[in-house]
């Protein structure tokens, strides 16, 4: 309980020599604010795209991958000649895969055709609409829920049938007083019946992923021309045969499009994991510079901190002397000083912190998302606090213990 009570007399007096020199511990601990909120808001921030690009990742369903001809995230120098010398992906392609993927659950593909406007007989849109055509499969791999209707027949795909199913927001738009199905839609200036409604999924950065309009892969191909390139998804049975699933569909690609041994695909694979990859690629280096920079802001602030407690040395020398006078140890009194060095980098951390929190959270109010608070990284930020305090705190608190008691009681 002793040892209890003399660290709270600690406490007490580094609060009570923070308050006697406000403007000096102020400067200080800005020091110190600066460099941990740097650290905080670029890693919340990050945290925060993160975390809702893994969200939105959902647009790829559970085990699915897919075959494309360019990456999906360009995050670096891209050869764009080689992407474009690619030869694209057909529905004899798809039916290749489906034949020879024997592993796989289901097997789909997508292709956009066109952005126009979309309107009903209650509405019309800007002209910012996707289009797309889609297997029956597609609602599979693709994660669509349907919430009102059905999804498309073999019987629509095979035939052209002129029918579709609405994101979430492009049908709030276009019927906004009740439901969209059995209704009729026109977009770039052909009909379609609507037979189905989308559950939302959300937007991916800022942009809706609920404003397109779907339509049968074999309609699409009847009305814009056999030549659209398509996308093809692959979604395995379950975790543990992904990666067999994945290596068959690759190899079947392989032979398809005659590469050779040793020779790199000519086509993208892309999954969730590669995407959420990618970005902490990306991120990796925007951590890195965060650091470095939060790094240099700590270490002045450290010197400033040493620079402080040496003065408080000087200042309180007499002080000191009366503690020694009175029994008190140098393990107390490099105890007091140490403390109030930690006292002063935790005030700027816990600022830094809160600060960080808030400013990376505003970008929630750009990409709509949730806000996040990275936990460990606060841990982390006012960890390092402590360290800098305990660091840079110690040796004026040594040379504090060590002063002679004497001279210290004579000294004016």
């Amino acid at each position: 309980m002793s040892r209890f009570r003399e660290m709270i007399e600690m406490i007490r007096m580094a609060l009570n020599a923070v308050r006697t020199h406000v403007l000096r511990s102020s400067l200080t601990i800005l020091g110190i604010f600066i460099g941990v909120f740097s650290i905080i808001a670029v890693m919340t921030g990050i945290r925060v795209l993160q975390s809702n690009l893994e969200s939105a990742m959902s647009g790829l369903g559970a085990n699915t991958f897919q075959f494309q001809r360019s990456p999906a995230i360009h995050f670096d120098d891209i050869d764009w000649e080689k992407i474009l010398r690619r030869r694209r992906f057909f529905a004899a392609n798809m039916k290749r895969i489906q034949e020879k993927s024997t592993l796989a659950q289901a097997v789909s593909a997508t292709a956009s055709f066109g952005v126009g406007e979309a309107s009903s007989k209650f509405a019309r849109t800007n002209p910012n609409i996707t289009g797309v055509g889609v297997t029956p499969d597609g609602f599979i791999t693709q994660n669509w829920t349907v919430l009102d209707g059905r999804g498309f027949s073999e019987a629509d795909d095979t035939s052209g049938r002129r029918v579709c199913v609405l994101g979430a927001d492009l049908a709030e738009k276009l019927f906004p007083l009740g439901s969209p199905v059995g209704q009729s839609v026109k977009f770039c200036g052909i009909s379609y019946n609507v037979i189905g409604l989308l559950a939302r999924r959300g937007s991916l950065f800022g942009q809706s992923r609920d404003n397109f309009l779907a339509i049968p892969l074999g309609t699409a191909l009847r009305l814009y021309g056999q030549s659209l390139s398509l996308s093809i998804q692959v979604q395995a049975p379950g975790r543990d045969t992904y990666q067999d699933v994945l290596e068959q569909a690759r190899g079947a690609m392989r032979t398809m499009r005659r590469v050779e041994p040793g020779i790199e695909d000519d086509f993208e694979i892309v999954s969730n994991e590669s995407s959420v990859g990618q970005f902490r690629d990306l991120t990796s280096a925007i951590r890195l510079g965060a650091a470095v920079i939060s790094s240099i802001a700590l270490l002045a602030a450290g010197i400033g901190i040493m620079n402080i407690m040496l003065v408080s040395v000087t200042e309180r020398t007499r002080e000191i002397g009366i503690r020694r006078a009175i029994g008190a140890r140098k393990r107390s009194v490099m105890i007091q000083f140490v403390a109030e060095a930690i006292l002063l980098s935790e005030i700027g951390g816990v600022l830094g912190v809160i600060a960080g929190i808030a400013f990376g959270n505003l970008i929630c109010f750009l990409v709509q998302a949730p806000p996040v608070i990275p936990f460990d990284w606060a841990a982390i930020g006012l960890g390092i606090c402590s360290a800098v305090g305990i660091i840079f705190g110690t040796y004026p608190a040594w040379k504090a213990a060590n002063l002679d008691p004497i001279d210290s009681l004579r000294y004016e």
